[in-house]
């Protein structure tokens, strides 16, 4: 452990540069060109990831209300990497705390025209305003909650804008097992990871935070997701109001 925490201080003094360059708003020119690199990786995950995808949103149509289409709420929708696995006719409601995800999200919502796109806001996981209380059947959050700043009160506020019964589905990379080179690996990389994947953490026990949101259900797996090994343990299933 004492050889981690030196390993991860070696890292955090090379970040030097990088945290400076964040103090003094420099690093902001980078959340121009992040889109850009999400939209491209995303070509890889989704292949990889296809049949976890699948599966899990299969589980969609169970909060199809009766006498309606199914809204989706997005929070961190980035690129739109979800829109092809979610059911015909759905109104899909998209957020993302970066402006400049608008020109590949575009893109998928052409490629997707098997949805009804409401409209775009510019908004973090934490504070959704701007959308009604109890107003979608499910909130979606895919590779989101490693980045937030309060993971607690984006699913504080993913539950108040769910209707009772609704769910919130999710797919994240987590922590590994402490006794893993994996979670070696993913403590000292985590000062670079950090910038490189505009604050994203590798490090996080984001299952306990979910199980401690006070859903009325929720259905969760542990997987080793077929990506790379810093990411490779992840969490899917969905959480019901």
């Amino acid at each position: 452990m004492l050889f981690m925490h030196l390993c991860t201080l070696m890292l955090k003094i090379l970040t030097l540069p990088l945290q400076l360059a964040e103090l003094v708003g420099l690093y902001s020119l980078y959340k121009r060109v992040f889109p850009f690199m999400v939209y491209r990786i995303t070509f890889t995950y989704n292949s990889k990831m296809n049949e976890h995808k699948r599966e899990l949103f299969r589980s969609l149509d169970k909060f199809r209300p009766s006498n309606g289409d199914l809204r989706i709420l997005e929070v961190g929708c980035g690129s739109g990497a979800n829109f092809e696995h979610y059911p015909t006719g759905c109104k899909v409601v998209c957020t993302d705390p970066n402006p400049h995800f608008q020109t590949y999200l575009q893109k998928n919502m052409a490629k997707n025209d098997h949805l009804v796109y409401d409209n775009f806001v510019v908004a973090t996981g934490e504070d959704l305003r701007g959308v009604p209380d109890e107003s979608v059947d499910v909130v979606v959050g895919t590779l989101v909650l490693c980045s937030v700043r309060d993971i607690g009160l984006v699913l504080k506020e993913a539950k108040r804008v769910l209707r009772p019964g609704g769910a919130f589905f999710f797919l994240e990379h987590v922590a590994s097992d402490p006794s893993s080179w994996t979670f070696f690996f993913q403590h000292v990389l985590q000062p670079l990871w950090y910038y490189f994947g505009d604050g994203c953490e590798t490090t996080r026990t984001t299952w306990e935070f979910i199980e401690n949101a006070g859903f009325s259900q929720l259905n969760l797996r542990h997987i080793q997701a077929p990506v790379t090994y810093v990411i490779k343990p992840h969490i899917l299933g969905y959480a019901v109001k």
